[in-house]
């Protein structure tokens, strides 16, 4: 009696589904860019109909490849083609022109919460929170050897210090006088060239940064460095980014008669969105991951079930047992 047992649990363990069956989200097509396309379900699989003048071109989509599908304007979607996603585990986000804004996200249901519950455990705990923090930090300032005893009110110190340095670096290459940021949502028509430039390639950068977290199924509310917003978390990411890529365009036009409009193409067009995102993932599951963790690929889990049983003193149980006691 107890060989088929065996058997069964082996087919049942077979069948169940893991993490390890679905597409890993580092993988080159992680993330997809559609615009100016219907996206459609037909008898063979969901496809892009691209109109070609007089003629209609198909691209099938590699859905079961797909972790994310971002849908940038004029895409029109059926529901069937959101079914088929949905069911193969791809997350939909509707974005803007090249990815640089974030409007709205569809998570299916068989995303996996695993680097969700990292984020909410870390977050809740005090120590954890400031211990991510400080990592936030640490990363910006690149390979500094920053000793253990400097705290975080010295860590955003440090980190003002760099970014006046920088500032002022980026001035002087531009031939501009003292710089000083200066943001005012109320007084935004008076507000210099290279302010301006840098509040709308800023928040183009969020809206990427807000894409990944989203594919991820992480909550871009609960932030480490920044709270009180539902883009916290957001803002955490987006700032380990921005001196290499925001603040430079912005400086480079201090001379543009409309910098806002510039600063969104430039960073559009220089941007290479496919590069970016898979990035911004894995920074993001390197700061999550606890450092006691030896894998060198923290994408994924391979040791669990995606649904599973919590208990405050066994940690993870297998579900679907009766613990009653007992024949099972």
């Amino acid at each position: 009696m107890s060989t088929p047992r065996k058997g069964g649990d082996a087919r049942r363990r077979l069948a169940a589904p893991t993490l390890a069956m679905l597409p890993r989200i580092a993988d080159s097509l992680s993330f997809l860019y559609l615009d100016m396309v219907r996206v459609v379900q037909d008898d063979t699989g969901v496809c892009a109909q691209i109109q070609a003048g007089d003629r209609t071109d198909l691209v099938y989509l590699p859905t079961a490849a797909l972790s994310c599908l971002l849908l940038g304007p004029g895409v029109s979607i059926t529901t069937p083609a959101l079914t088929t996603l949905a069911r193969h585990g791809t997350t939909v986000v509707c974005v803007g022109a090249a990815g640089v804004r974030t409007y709205a996200g569809i998570l299916p249901d068989s995303l996996t919460t695993h680097w969700l519950e990292l984020q909410t455990s870390a977050w809740a705990d005090p120590d954890r929170r400031l211990h991510t923090a400080r990592r936030m930090y640490e990363m910006r300032f690149a390979d500094a050897d920053l000793p253990n005893t400097v705290d975080l009110d010295q860590l955003r110190g440090m980190e003002g210090q760099r970014m006046k340095a920088l500032y002022k670096i980026l001035a002087q290459q531009h031939g501009i006088g003292r710089f000083r940021r200066n943001y005012h949502p109320d007084q935004w028509d008076t507000q210099d060239p290279v302010n301006l430039a840098l509040s709308a390639a800023n928040s183009c950068l969020y809206g990427i940064v807000h894409a990944a977290l989203l594919a991820l199924g992480l909550s871009p509310a609960l932030g480490f460095v920044h709270a009180g917003t539902q883009h916290a978390f957001v803002y955490d990411i987006a700032d380990l980014y921005k001196a290499e890529t925001t603040l430079p365009l912005a400086f480079a036009l201090h001379q543009s008669p409309h910098p806002e409009q510039e600063a969104r193409r430039r960073f559009r067009d220089n941007l290479r969105l496919l590069r970016l995102l898979p990035r911004i993932v894995r920074d993001t599951q390197h700061l999550l991951t606890p450092e006691a963790t030896t894998a060198t690929d923290h994408s994924e889990r391979h040791d669990v079930d995606m649904v599973h049983l919590w208990d405050p003193k066994k940690g993870i149980l297998p579900a679907g047992v009766n613990y009653a006691g007992g024949d099972r």
